[in-house]
């Protein structure tokens, strides 16, 4: 097995930044902050890496929140993260994230975001079913895999921003 990747956390600065929908006082951001883990396998066999929420949150039937990881993630050109739900709580409660996969570009390190990782969930629940995560609850997991171009690719841009930036010009 190649390791390839690292993970990192943003800034305080920047965690500050994202955490303002949440309405809370610098010093609790601060506390947060801290306590933030960087993802890890949960055993020598498993492919992905557990994404921990950094705080509680409740999410009924319907809802959606938006979860700043306070990561961000170093690994080579020809690679990228796929995010997927974890399992158990897709099982349990359809969470699903919004974008379906998250897809995490190596050149997202560099963004202006510091290329920080944004966990949007949904609580698709037809069962009427409220879901609880305590804080360091494992909300997603994140696997690596390296990916091929075309022969005449001839791409050059370079990517400046977060989440959508690739297509705007």
């Amino acid at each position: 097995m190649r390791i390839n990747a690292k993970f990192y956390k943003v800034s305080f600065e920047q965690f500050l930044a994202d955490m303002a929908d949440f309405k809370l006082t610098e010093e609790e951001v601060k506390t947060i902050y801290n306590e933030i883990e960087l993802p890890q396998r949960a055993t020598k066999a498993s492919a992905g890496y557990d994404f921990k929420s950094p705080l509680p949150f409740l999410l009924r039937p319907g809802e959606t929140i938006k979860i700043p990881s306070g990561i961000r993630v170093m690994m080579p050109e020809d690679y990228v993260l796929m995010l997927y739900p974890r399992s158990g709580l897709g099982f349990k409660y359809r969470l699903q994230l919004n974008n379906t996969v998250g897809v995490i570009d190596s050149d997202y390190f560099n963004a202006k975001n510091e290329g920080h990782i944004m966990i949007k969930l949904t609580n698709d629940s037809n069962e009427n079913k409220i879901l609880e995560v305590s804080s360091h609850e494992g909300i997603c997991q994140g696997i690596f895999m390296q990916y091929g171009i075309t022969i005449d690719d001839d791409t050059s841009d370079v990517r400046i921003g977060g989440f959508g930036s690739t297509t705007k010009k």
